[in-house]
């Protein structure tokens, strides 16, 4: 949701996190990545002003109009 949300393709966002586009196609499926590319990926998306939430359980996100 974030990606989409910043308007980032999974192109952008691979060169943003040096993470291959491959590996965040596995990531947003729910397949099993490593640490550190889950890690990468998330600094990307927040250094771009996403902002993770964690409450009750669940993941939330906002984006930047």
């Amino acid at each position: 949701m974030a990606r989409v949300g910043l308007g980032f393709s999974a192109d952008i966002l691979s060169e943003k996190c040096g993470v291959s586009r491959v590996t965040i196609a596995r990531f947003e499926s729910g397949n099993a990545v490593a640490a550190a590319s889950v890690d990468a990926i998330l600094k990307a998306l927040a250094d771009a002003g996403a902002d993770f939430t964690r409450r009750a359980g669940r993941i939330g996100v906002t984006v930047p109009e």
